[in-house]
């Protein structure tokens, strides 16, 4: 019988971490995007302030899959949310239940720690991603547009 187990990542995993964000990367087509490096996962995860963790999937102690998430705030609840950054499931592994295992781990998370949501972008092209969501309760936010600054456009506008 195959054995799931969902663990909450250590130092020790960075390099392995590393390889899951850019299977995923590639998965999106986004690889070229990727500058993340070990040492920067060793600091943003593990170091002294860390700003985001991450839940790893084993299957009879394979690595299967990871979730990286941080904290968010809703000034309307008044509580802070789960943002899941990135998930991702090998896809070896796939059909076993290990997604839904990572959303019931962090779901648990938020109930212990009165988070008032957990959220996430998906990319429009990704349907299966997007029915597997659906089926769990989640709803798309479709009156919203994602913004964002980086780069150069954050120094330019720091002047």
């Amino acid at each position: 019988m195959t054995q799931i187990t969902y663990r909450e990542a250590q130092i020790t995993d960075s390099a392995l971490i590393l390889n899951f964000i850019k299977a995923l990367a590639e998965y999106e087509k986004l690889l070229h995007e990727v500058s993340a490096n070990e040492d920067d996962i060793k600091k943003t995860l593990f170091g002294a302030n860390p700003r985001a963790f991450c839940y790893l999937a084993e299957i009879d102690d394979k690595p299967a899959g990871f979730a990286l998430c941080f904290y968010n705030y809703s000034t309307f609840q008044g509580k802070n949310g789960i943002y899941i950054e990135d998930i991702f499931v090998d896809p070896g592994y796939r059909g076993l239940g290990i997604g839904k295992g990572f959303f019931k781990v962090l779901a648990e998370r938020a109930v212990k720690e009165n988070c008032g949501r957990i959220q996430w972008w998906v990319l429009n092209w990704n349907e299966s991603s997007i029915n597997f969501y659906k089926k769990l309760g989640a709803r798309s936010m479709n009156e919203w547009t994602v913004m964002r600054i980086e780069g150069d456009d954050i120094c330019k506008l720091a002047m």
